[in-house]
């Protein structure tokens, strides 16, 4: 302590004590080298990740290492939650604000690839990290473990909580993780994914609803009395004609697809049983309610045609993202701080080969930040069940550079990028963009009531609806994409 006299009375102030605010910079250049000195073992650990490659609800092994990681970084790790074996959650510190930080680790069927700049499959048939989660996971689990290093010292408080979500690319893990509340007393929540861009995202996602059409009919043969027969196959097809009459009339924000994904066995036997998937998007829940309520008419007037009994049920689907501006503006400020992603000669050669096997302009790579993007824009096409989340915190999302611009997504390029040291780069710069982000979080409560405060005026009036089915969560077995 210091004493101060001013006009003949004794004052007492702290000396040499600067706000936490104003400590802000010292605990960012602290969180840095917590991340590069984990360098080695997160490309380690996103390799791991990249080789195992499994698919939705089947990532054992993934989801093993990465929590085991957490236990060695000194996180409380809770395993199997919300009733899914490869979801998990790690936590340290305590008390408020808790920031949470969201992993994503699912690949995606068939598209397996080396970590070359061509079509080469590792292993025909087999699943690829088309979407960059190898790298996902592990960029938030070591920016998780930087900041831990100085909740440990004293030096930042609250609490820091990884969230290690599975089956992003199918049934949205996050949806049964939701339901289960394991969100609920989290302040701000920070997630980032792969891109071939970096910027502070601002545009949300689209809704999505999953879907079955069944019909079920009468068999018979089909050349001796199909007049006894009322065809399943026949309802399908009246209901997928019906769905492609109504791309006329749904606004251009709308996404429909479709599979067939049975329609009998054989040609001489009529088919007593149909099933088609389906998918409803738009840039607005409220919109895909919409086109679902027409879809469901179409389906029972297709059975009507066939004669047939017809049942849609809905499988899961996400939300769209609820887009925090104020959290946005709080991103970009740390990403442009950040000194920018420099590539090698032999990493831009990489990379252009890339694009040019794809086809697509030799642009090379650029993670040099975009300007942030007005609000309102339409939302860019994918869907994430992240969208579900920020219907329940404030959840601040970026996306950063992790492959070639141009090259398609859900394919071998971001497969063999995420294999790479551009993806590792790209990863390393995430886990950066996170930590000082939280640190900012946590050190300001008045941003951290900002954010608050313009989540709590968007979402006035609603009310939580997951788009899952009542019971346990999934099984292995289903896999799509988002």
């Amino acid at each position: 302590m210091r004493r101060v006299v001013i006009a003949g009375t004794l004052l007492f102030a702290v000396a040499f004590r600067p706000s936490p605010v104003a400590q802000t910079p010292e605990l960012k250049r602290e969180s840095i080298a917590g991340i590069d000195r984990r360098s080695a073992e997160m490309a380690a650990l996103s390799q791991q990740v990249w080789e195992f490659a499994e698919t939705a609800l089947r990532e054992t092994k993934s989801a093993a290492v990465l929590a085991d990681y957490a236990e060695k970084q000194g996180f409380r790790v809770t395993r199997g939650v919300a009733g899914m074996p490869t979801a998990f959650v790690a936590e340290f510190g305590q008390g408020r604000p808790v920031i949470g930080i969201m992993g994503e680790y699912d690949a995606l069927p068939g598209i397996s690839n080396k970590a070359v700049a061509e079509k080469t499959p590792l292993l025909a048939g087999a699943p690829g990290h088309g979407c960059g989660h190898n790298l996902f996971g592990v960029a938030s689990l070591g920016a998780a473990a930087a900041l831990k290093d100085l909740v440990a010292s004293g030096k930042l408080k609250g609490t820091i909580r990884f969230y290690g979500t599975p089956a992003e690319e199918s049934v949205g893990g996050k949806v049964y993780m939701a339901r289960e509340g394991l969100f609920r007393d989290v302040d701000v929540m920070l997630v980032w994914h792969p891109e071939f861009k970096t910027v502070a995202d601002v545009r949300s996602t689209q809704a999505i609803i999953d879907f079955v059409v069944e019909f079920r009919g009468r068999t018979a043969h089909a050349a001796a009395d199909p007049w006894n027969a009322r065809s399943a196959a026949d309802g399908a097809e009246a209901f997928v004609h019906g769905v492609n009459l109504l791309r006329e009339h749904v606004k251009p924000s709308v996404r429909m697809h479709y599979v067939i994904q049975e329609a009998g066995k054989v040609p001489n036997v009529v088919a007593d049983y149909a099933k088609v998937w389906m998918w409803v998007r738009d840039s607005k829940t409220t919109g895909a309610e919409q086109v679902l309520g027409r879809v469901r008419e179409i389906a029972q007037g297709a059975g009507l045609v066939a004669g047939v009994e017809s049942k849609l049920t809905i499988q899961a689907g996400d939300y769209e993202v609820l887009v925090n501006y104020t959290g946005a503006k709080l991103l970009h400020r740390n990403m442009s701080a950040l000194p920018p992603i420099s590539y090698t000669e032999d990493e831009q050669l990489f990379a252009r080969a890339m694009q040019r096997a794809a086809g697509v302009p030799e642009r090379g790579m650029d993670a040099s930040v975009v300007p942030l993007d007005p609000e309102g824009m339409e939302p860019e096409g994918g869907s994430t069940d992240v969208g579900d989340v920020s219907w329940l915190v404030p959840t601040l999302h970026f996306s950063l550079t992790t492959a070639p611009y141009g090259v398609p997504w859900h394919a071998w390029p971001v497969v063999a990028s995420s294999g790479h040291r551009i993806g590792q780069k790209g990863m390393m710069q995430a886990a950066r963009v996170i930590a000082t982000t939280a640190i900012d979080l946590v050190q300001d409560p008045r941003l951290r009531d900002e954010i608050v405060a313009e989540f709590r005026t968007k979402t006035q009036g609603f009310v939580y609806k997951p788009y899952i089915p009542d019971g346990p969560a999934p099984v292995p077995g289903r896999a799509g994409g988002e």
